[in-house]
């Protein structure tokens, strides 16, 4: 197992990136160590039980998610502190990133226990690539915010953004936060992707007036990410 960055007396915390789609985005050193971690925190097990199936690991698994962070976290605290090593990963992509892992990183940082990351599959990067948009710099939002007051004040607070703007949105508020973008930015350029690495992956790009025109050619359904042109003057 990597241990560069041990402490005596105390296990390692990975953070793992695993697929978003495509079950062999993962990288061999994902791979080794969780097949050698004494324990794995998933945010759902059922979903990770087939990840690690595919590849023939078997590992004691306990659920890590935002409805039961704040009782867990003690647990795996204490498997850390016995010296024994623990992986966290998410149902897809890179944990931290609009997922709870953020308050267990706080925790062991506390705890002076050896931490590292162990990267891999992520929507966001490869969003911004194939949108055809600038990538010198860029913005991700995470979700925007789901009522409409506090929806339309998000998108209009990052109106003088130069930054090319990323945010992840759920298919049944797609359509709707694409026409709040329109209200509150103007009709920039879009790429809408879904379903990235899948077999029925998708790419919608084109100012925002034509994708709403045009919305009924798309499939709403699925995992979207949506990538917005800065205000480059």
């Amino acid at each position: 197992m990597d241990n560069s960055n041990e402490i005596k007396g105390k296990g390692t915390l990975y953070i793992i990136s695993t697929p978003i789609g495509n079950i062999r985005d993962i990288t061999l050193r994902a791979l080794d160590i969780l097949g050698e971690v004494a324990l794995i925190a998933a945010e759902d097990t059922r979903v990770s039980r087939k990840l690690l199936s595919h590849y023939g690991i078997s590992a004691r698994m306990e659920s890590f998610h935002k409805f039961n962070e704040e009782s867990k976290k003690s647990k795996l605290l204490k498997v850390l502190l016995d010296g024994k090593s623990v992986a966290l990963i998410s149902d897809s992509g890179t944990p931290g990133i609009s997922d709870p892992a953020f308050s267990i990183v706080r925790e062991v940082i506390k705890h002076n226990i050896p931490i590292t990351s162990v990267p891999g599959a992520n929507s966001i990067i490869p969003a911004l690539v194939l949108s055809g948009l600038p990538t010198d710099k860029f913005y991700f939002g995470g979700f925007p915010p789901v009522k409409s007051g506090p929806k339309r004040r998000f998108f209009e607070e990052l109106k003088d953004r130069e930054e090319t703007l990323i945010f992840f949105e759920s298919p049944h508020r797609l359509l709707k936060t694409i026409n709040t973008i329109s209200e509150a930015l103007g009709d920039r350029e879009c790429s809408i992707c879904r379903e990235l690495t899948k077999k029925y992956e998708e790419i919608f790009r084109g100012r925002i007036s034509h994708i709403i025109e045009n919305a009924d050619e798309m499939t709403i359904r699925g995992e979207f990410v949506l990538v917005v042109s800065g205000n480059r003057k």
